[in-house]
């Protein structure tokens, strides 16, 4: 049996285009720092043209962070941010935005402890669901996610994307086409042998999981980029261009594919995708941070709710793992930490460190 995937997909493009994309467009920022105009902010925050309601505390992009910070660009994945919404906007038919930016969980600070997260959901012909997701605690903690769920009309695996930072020391990257089949066959495309020539570009990103103790055999493919660094280098130089060849594949692959407009054929998609969203919701040690930072009530209501809105709730709670390099805060179990009012807790039940997940789906972890 093979692993299957998290986060995220790209079309291949040549080496030309790729040092193109890498400089990216005038519209989206730079990881030289550069001055925001007013229309940067309408073009790449949605908040116009698409109708999305902002106020000044939630207007994306971020140029400044909440928490404290010794780098000149302070919020590392914001240009991931920027590119991604500006190729959504000249990519895809129809984007519109759900009303999540309206919703309690549009955006949530706690300016005690020095922390915020953005959230944006969009739609279009071709996908039900585009999730986008920043975590922004200076220095501490930065986190950008996003997750591309297929129109259910389009049997494909989901786009994952989960990049952490912490400490601006220690990095963690994935970027994934997620299978929502054991098989890649069961898709309607196969798509492997078509990221295997991007994965192969980035020696950086071909990190390989642990596969003792995470359950290897789903949703997480055999291209996976993974990577666990401490060379921040890395981002700009590597992960940048990858993901955006990721993302682009995701799209140009689902639209050389034939739509099936069968109820069967949307009713099985659908309820795979809804598998992914209950096992990414149960296993995302990110609760932790979520119900410490922002109430219990409301961390669990985030994960279960939004983060990953087709999940089914078990009676049974939650036994949070913690994340990967992180502070104590974000980890262990989100009840103990809300029992005494403070980080959470240990957890009640060993978790080994192998079995992660991210803000937004399963983060396998090597050593």
């Amino acid at each position: 049996m093979k692993p299957q995937h998290l986060l995220l997909a790209v079309p291949i493009i040549s080496l030309a285009q790729t040092s193109d994309a890498f400089v990216t467009s005038s519209k989206t920022q730079t990881f030289v720092g550069r001055t925001a105009t007013s229309s940067d902010f309408v073009a790449l925050n949605g908040a116009s043209h698409l109708n999305v309601e902002s106020h000044s505390s939630e207007e994306m992009p971020w140029r400044n962070s909440i928490g404290k910070s010794d780098h000149e660009e302070p919020l590392l994945y914001m240009p991931f941010w920027e590119w991604q919404m500006e190729f959504m906007e000249s990519s895809l038919s129809d984007l519109r935005p759900d009303d999540c930016v309206t919703s309690e969980f549009g955006y949530k600070a706690n300016e005690d402890k020095k922390a915020r997260i953005v959230n944006r959901c969009f739609r279009s012909n071709e996908y039900r669901k585009i999730r986008m997701t920043y975590y922004d605690a200076g220095d501490n903690t930065q986190v950008f996610n996003s997750v591309w769920y297929p129109d259910p009309k389009y049997n494909l695996p989901v786009l994952g994307i989960d990049l952490l930072a912490f400490n601006r020391k220690k990095y963690l990257a994935i970027v994934d086409f997620q299978p929502i089949y054991e098989d890649e066959a069961d898709h309607a495309t196969t798509y492997e042998h078509r990221l295997k020539p991007i994965k192969d570009t980035y020696e950086s990103l071909k990190g390989r999981m642990s596969s003792k103790f995470y359950d290897e055999t789903q949703f997480f493919s055999q291209q996976m980029l993974f990577a666990r660094f401490e060379d921040e280098d890395v981002v700009e130089r590597d992960l940048f261009p990858a993901f955006q060849r990721y993302v682009k594949l995701h799209t140009q692959i689902l639209s050389e594919t034939i739509p099936d407009e069968s109820e069967k054929g949307q009713s099985s998609v659908l309820s795979r995708q809804r598998a992914y969203d209950t096992y990414s919701a149960e296993r995302d040690p990110a609760t932790g941070l979520f119900c410490a930072m922002f109430g219990k009530d409301w961390g669990e209501s985030f994960v279960f709710d939004f983060l990953f809105s087709m999940s089914e709730k078990k009676e049974d709670g939650l036994v949070i793992p913690p994340m990967p390099g992180a502070p104590p805060s974000c980890g262990g179990n989100p009840r103990s930490a809300v029992r005494s009012g403070g980080s959470p807790g240990t957890p009640n039940r060993k978790v080994s460190q192998e079995k992660l997940v991210g803000v937004g789906g399963p983060l396998p972890v090597s050593r």
